[in-house]
């Protein structure tokens, strides 16, 4: 299993907003948002339950993209290292 170049720090996340092309930033893995406790299970778990049924197939980790300018947001499945 690899690990998530955000999550990890070792990477940050770069694009720009589809309505005011803006940059936008990465606000989290979302499963964050979803359980408040959920940092605290293991990847296997957090898969299961993030509402993102390929995830748990696919090394991927869904992240919540923002643009602070304009509002917009939108989930990005960001691929394993």
């Amino acid at each position: 299993m690899g690990v998530c170049p955000l999550c990890n720090a070792l990477q940050e996340f770069s694009g720009s907003c589809p309505r005011c092309r803006h940059n936008m930033e990465d606000a989290g893995k979302v499963s964050d948002y979803l359980d408040p406790y959920g940092h605290y299970n293991d990847d296997e778990t957090v898969k299961m339950g993030d509402g993102f049924p390929h995830t748990a197939d696919e090394p991927a980790c869904p992240h919540l993209i923002v643009c602070a300018s304009c509002g917009y947001d939108h989930v990005q499945l960001i691929t394993y290292w």
